[in-house]
């Protein structure tokens, strides 16, 4: 459990100016890094492990990969396997921070998701009654080295002893003895986090099926990138060892604190190397991870790419392929208000419910925790189920290799099918990274008060031969059917006549300055029409948006930074 209200010893509080305070109390606590924090200079992350003390007096345990990196997925799984209190994952994946934007801090509850707003609320109150904190600077453990290690900390805290995770393949050099690292605490007892999960996506999908698929006559050949973060050592084991993927078809699987050179995030801008690997027609599936590996990117041969939103209502619609829905059922959908509406209509045909949320995983643990839904998805590249409580990247791989092999058709074959039998969402987003934050603070309150007047109903704008008509515009807010708890400002969204729609929405989790996302998307049913580029599709849509918005007028940028 977590206890917000008992004042314990702690650091120097500014009520009372003794130790003392109100903290977090933890039964088992879990902490996990993505590649680019753990580095071969110690000073990279010294300080988050001398800050441990401020927690440690009131942690029973404190869970800790081998050489410190865990995927969230496996986070998530951990927690809720061993019942934990709940996890610190350090990763700029999640709400960046630091000088380079490096350092970012997530904390997932005890259900093994993302804390939700009102927790995160509570540590921040309760972060600024503090005003210094306790360290055991002599302290040190190696946490390549496997086993346990019990301290007494000078009789100062109660002895604990340290249990690291066993992996195979060692993550990172540097001295003979690996990385060293300053923890503080009264228990660590680590297991083994690419075992668990593997344990867990046991239970869940048809190994054998895959096994086939990936090594029998006519095996399909893969190519799957995880781009020097923490997914190496979790597609080494499950997709080679586990399943017999040939060792060459993982690439850039030796975590790397710059990951390489090149930027973890997967999409046609930064996964190149996958792309123009896949393009050359030698391989039929392709796939991608973020640094933490929670997103993924899915491509089929000669780089046909799959947009998330249609792998999202693709996944939806086949997930009687997957052993574990054909026993537990399929209770309800959610999905992220940018995402395309295209899972709406997967829905619709299997007669269950949508949940429409704010961007952000922690809203679907509610609706999952309260069996309202089973699948969930963000345009993001980010897809998971009530497996666990975080997207998980390798899981919606696997899912994919399920349905190829249940169906026996090519990615693009299963998209063609989809398309033809639910109709074509032409979507996109544009990211305008980057932005002084004060920049975005107007556009997004002048964009505000322009759809939000009733005037602005019923407007037509004429781009070529479109013709759009104007049904409904809002501010998004987001009532949880579970709690009751009300989220506003999500997003602004301009619903036109034909369905079509756009969306302007301020990012919270890139970093000091602001990212601007535009979403567009446009509904064709006629199968004839489903071939078209989609940038030539949206254009109309597009040109709407920015002429409203004037974000290049007022920004003096040309165009977007990442286009999706």
């Amino acid at each position: 459990m977590v206890d917000f209200g008992q004042p314990k010893p702690h650091g120097k509080n500014k009520k009372d100016g003794e130790r003392g305070g109100t903290v977090m109390i933890f039964n088992t606590l879990l902490e996990a890094v993505d590649a680019r924090i753990i580095s071969q200079d110690e000073q990279r992350h010294s300080l988050w492990m001398k800050m441990l003390p401020s927690l440690a007096f009131q942690i029973g345990r404190l869970i800790i990969g081998q050489n410190g990196i865990l995927s969230t997925p496996a986070v998530s799984c951990i927690i809720r396997k061993i019942k934990a209190a709940g996890g610190i994952i350090l990763t700029a994946s999640h709400c960046p921070g630091g000088p380079g934007g490096e350092f970012g801090v997530k904390f997932n509850v005890a259900n093994g998701g993302p804390a939700p707003d009102v927790v995160s609320d509570k540590i921040y109150q309760i972060s600024k009654t503090i005003e210094e904190y306790t360290i055991c600077p002599d302290l040190r453990i190696d946490l390549s080295r496997l086993g346990r290690q019990e301290f007494d900390l000078e009789n100062k805290f109660k002895p604990f002893r340290v249990v690291l995770v066993v992996q195979e393949t060692q993550i990172f050099g540097g001295s003979d003895s690996g990385p060293l690292f300053q923890l503080h605490c009264s228990l660590v007892e680590i297991v083994d986090p690419v075992d668990i999960y593997l344990n867990l996506l046991r239970t869940i999908f048809d190994f054998n099926a895959i096994k086939s698929l990936l090594t029998g006559p006519g095996q399909l050949k893969i190519r799957v990138d995880a781009m020097h973060g923490v997914m190496g050592p979790y597609v080494r084991k499950v997709l080679c060892d586990e399943l017999g993927a040939p060792a060459n078809s993982a690439i850039n699987c030796v975590p790397l604190e710059d990951f390489g050179g090149q930027h973890p995030d997967p999409n046609l801008t930064y996964a190149t190397t996958l792309l123009e690997a896949m393009k050359g027609g030698e391989y039929g599936f392709g796939a991608a991870f973020d640094a933490d590996g929670d997103r993924y990117m899915i491509l089929g041969q000669n780089g046909f790419f799959v947009s998330p939103s249609d792998s999202l209502a693709i996944i939806a619609a086949n997930l009687s392929c997957i052993p574990y829905f054909r026993q537990m059922g399929v209770r309800g959908f959610g999905r992220s208000m940018p995402t395309s509406t295209a899972l709406d209509r997967v829905a619709k045909s299997m007669k269950v419910p949508v949940y429409e949320t704010p961007a952000g995983w922690r809203f679907f643990s509610n609706l999952m925790d309260s069996g309202r839904c089973s699948l969930c998805g963000e345009e993001s590249f980010g897809t998971g189920s009530d497996h666990l409580r975080e997207k998980d990247g390798l899981w919606a791989v696997l899912v994919w290799l399920s349905i190829i092999a249940a169906r026996k058709q090519s990615v693009e074959e299963i998209v063609r099918d989809h398309w033809a039998k639910f109709g074509r969402h032409y979507y996109c987003r544009f990211d305008y990274e980057g932005l002084e934050p004060k920049t975005t603070y107007y556009i997004m309150r002048d964009l505000e008060a322009l759809l939000t007047d009733k005037s602005f109903i019923g407007q037509q704008f004429a781009v070529g031969s479109h013709v759009y008509s104007v049904a409904k515009t809002d501010s998004f807010e987001y009532v949880d059917p579970v709690d009751g708890t009300v989220t506003k400002k999500q997003g602004l969204r301009i619903i036109f006549s034909d369905a079509s729609r756009l969306i302007f929405r301020l990012s919270s989790s890139s970093g000091v300055r602001a990212t601007i996302r535009l979403y567009a998307e446009s509904y064709e049913r006629d199968p004839s029409g489903h071939d078209q580029e989609p940038q030539a599709v949206l254009s109309p849509l597009i040109a709407i948006a920015l002429k409203i918005s004037q974000i290049h007028e007022r920004t003096g940028r040309r165009g977007p930074t990442v286009i999706t």
